[in-house]
């Protein structure tokens, strides 16, 4: 009996602390209006609470899903703007290759982008950016190249998504201004121009500063090949690319990689796959360079991403084998995944890490999710477009919309 009445009281306390919180926040939060129903009666969040106080007790559930399937109203509330933007999958998609057949030119399709909405469980495009960014001159495929697709790299840093490197009809760089999209205000912009356009280059971010290192412009420059500039998404000035300290040799200018952020450092290699390869570390602090120890290097047989920039997990390409990397031990550590697994993951070409999850792209075009956080890790793959094919994926807050009402 004691312990029942403890835990009571304990329950009580906490309750009242939960409600003296709500309250501090509903006094510094700008009321929200009442929205009105179809015969023009006012209609609560939720009886006998004012809406802002309502607003703040919903925006604690942990799947807005959840709330959107309650009633109209609620479902209105988690894409309004008094809610907190949850994640959402964002992907670069082009038309499905096919074989052209004997004697045919390769078509280039034009790239689009989509983001999948958790809530509604449906892709939804991004908002076209204005004719003066240079998207539709970025190409994927092109008749010089039978089997080869032309990279086209973008990053996501800072809550939003730029694209900062591809190649044009003439095989020139594409981009010279990182293209950014803020989810938040469904908007583009043009970011400061590139020291150096590139393209077949490493990019990546961290700490919520974006970076571009060798590749090559028209033509191969051994000056390009070894140079790397960052551009802060954090500072709202923008003002310029950076210049930094140049890289040691020319081997990283041979494909277009990934830069993984990772504990204040950008880890690269320099080749794709499960070949053989060097890797590299630029540390962002120091402004200084170094040479990946090689057990890092071992693991490196597909892609590598970073969870919140702490944890480094792989996907072997070949195997479709999920591991983690333990610094300490300088070892990488095989992840124990769902009967079957491996199968789906084999071919894994590109890789994002958040919130305990990895999404993986594969070369037959599959978008394939892992909970690395359950053991064995559960794994599901997420019904792509028809018709389209994806190219890289990210994880950013969903798309304000401003059409809301009438979802």
């Amino acid at each position: 009996m004691k312990k029942i009445k403890y835990e009571n009281t304990e329950r009580e306390a906490i309750l009242k602390r939960s409600a003296s919180m709500a309250t501090a926040a509903a006094a510094r939060s700008t009321p929200a209006k009442r929205r009105k129903t179809d015969d023009g009666k006012q209609n609560a969040l939720i009886d006998g609470l004012p809406d802002h106080i309502s607003e703040i007790c919903l925006s604690l559930v942990s799947r807005p899903s959840l709330l959107a399937a309650v009633c109209t109203r609620w479902r209105r509330l988690v894409y309004s703007p008094e809610f907190p933007p949850f994640s959402s999958l964002y992907a670069l998609f082009v038309a499905s290759s096919s074989d052209p057949g004997p004697g045919l030119r390769r078509v280039n399709s034009a790239i689009r982008l989509m983001c999948f909405d958790p809530v509604s469980s449906k892709w939804d495009p991004l908002p076209p950016p204005p004719p003066e960014l240079p998207l539709n001159r970025i190409i994927y495929r092109h008749p010089s190249y039978i089997s080869f697709n032309l990279p086209i790299q973008c990053v996501s840093a800072s809550g939003k998504l730029v694209i900062i490197a591809g190649s044009n009809q003439e095989l020139s760089p594409a981009i010279s201004h990182p293209l950014i999209f803020d989810p938040i205000s469904s908007a583009w912009t043009s970011g400061p121009p590139i020291g150096s356009p590139r393209r077949w280059c490493a990019t990546g971010a961290c700490g919520g500063v974006i970076y571009i290192a060798s590749g090559m412009s028209s033509q191969f420059s051994s000056t390009v090949a070894k140079s790397i500039e960052k551009l802060d998404l954090t500072d709202h000035n923008r003002s310029n690319w950076e210049k930094l300290r140049e890289m040691r040799d020319l081997r990283f200018s041979r494909e277009a990689i990934d830069a993984v952020g990772w504990r204040r450092k950008l880890l690269m290699v320099n080749v794709k796959g499960d070949a053989v390869k060097e890797g590299a570390i630029y540390d962002v602090v120091n402004d200084d360079w170094e040479a990946m120890p090689e057990e890092m290097v071992a693991g490196w047989r597909g892609p590598v991403a970073a969870m919140e920039e702490e944890t480094l997990y792989s996907v072997d390409e070949k195997k479709g084998t999920v591991r983690i990397y333990d610094a300490e031990k300088t070892e990488w550590r095989e992840v124990t995944v769902v009967e079957g697994g491996e199968e789906l993951l084999k071919g894994a070409q590109q890789i994002t890490a958040v919130a305990g999850k990895l999404c993986i792209i594969t070369v037959d075009g599959r978008i394939v999710m892992v909970d690395v956080m359950t053991e064995p890790a559960k794994i599901w793959t997420v019904e792509k477009p028809q018709g389209l094919d994806p190219v890289s994926v990210h994880v950013l807050p969903r798309m304000s919309r401003p059409d809301f009402a009438d979802v």
